[in-house]
């Protein structure tokens, strides 16, 4: 079964409430099998609508991540986020 990866591009808009999302999520995500690869950190935009905060988890698989998602831990970290954050996520199957 191949791997996929949690792709988060994110503009913080109240670092102290998305700073307690992200202390959540990061134990949500571990709980999973999630292992992140990037969380910030320099990068160019190349195409697209930039976003100063770019996230990426590597996931078992597929399911792994969205039964993440729809977890009640990750679900309860991810209020903290709605507020305070604008997010676009997408989870893709890694190539085998």
């Amino acid at each position: 079964m191949p791997t996929a990866l949690w792709i988060a591009n994110v503009s913080v808009t109240d670092p102290a409430a998305y700073g307690e999302y992200a202390k959540r999520a990061t134990v949500a995500i571990a709980a999973h099998g999630g292992v992140f690869l990037a969380r910030g950190g320099r990068h160019v935009q190349l195409e697209g609508r930039d976003r100063p905060r770019n996230v990426v988890a590597r996931f078992p698989s597929l399911e792994r991540a969205v039964e993440c998602y729809n977890s009640p831990a990750y679900q309860e970290a991810l209020s903290y986020a709605r507020c305070a954050s604008e997010r676009d996520l997408v989870v893709v199957e890694e190539a085998e």
